[in-house]
């Protein structure tokens, strides 16, 4: 993704009736158990790599932060997509969700969590002023603010 700015102000514009955004992440509850923290945080990046390479998977695009409490925000086409993702033996997910389970679950040195939300896109309002491409506008498609949408409650449609 490329870190030029986008002057002016501009929101996302989603294809489809809903967006299902899905936050993941973990927590290094003993940092210094930094080899366990570390073996878990190294499953992610097969993870994204799969995905990006595998559109039909339904991811539409995802953002992270990395800190002692990690946050990955990404888009998908439906809650199925992710599910399916979730479950399917031959992506980088199962086996080692089924890892963490059995190495570390239980022992209190990392935490892992997930919220998903499925949202209408008629619910769904943004804004990026001065911003490079981000969050649902770079999952999506990105448009400037213009008549009819210079508003938050003209973006939701109220």
């Amino acid at each position: 993704m490329s870190n030029a700015v986008f002057p002016g102000r501009y929101t996302a514009v989603v294809d489809g009736e809903t967006v299902t955004v899905f936050l993941i992440g973990m927590r290094a509850n003993r940092w210094w158990r930094i080899g366990r923290v570390l073996r878990v945080a190294r499953r992610m990046p097969p993870m994204l790599s799969h995905l990006s390479t595998h559109p039909d998977a339904g991811l539409l695009g995802f953002q992270q932060w990395l800190g002692r409490t990690t946050i990955l925000v990404s888009y998908w086409r439906s809650p199925e997509h992710l599910q399916r993702f979730a479950a399917d033996r031959d992506a980088p997910h199962l086996q080692p969700w089924r890892d963490f389970q059995k190495n570390f679950s239980g022992s209190g040195d990392v935490g892992v969590w997930h919220e998903t939300y499925q949202v209408p896109a008629r619910d769904s309002e943004t804004v990026y002023s001065d911003m490079p491409l981000f969050g649902l506008a770079a999952a999506t498609a990105h448009a400037p603010v213009g008549p009819g949408t210079s508003t938050a409650r003209q973006r939701l449609g109220r």
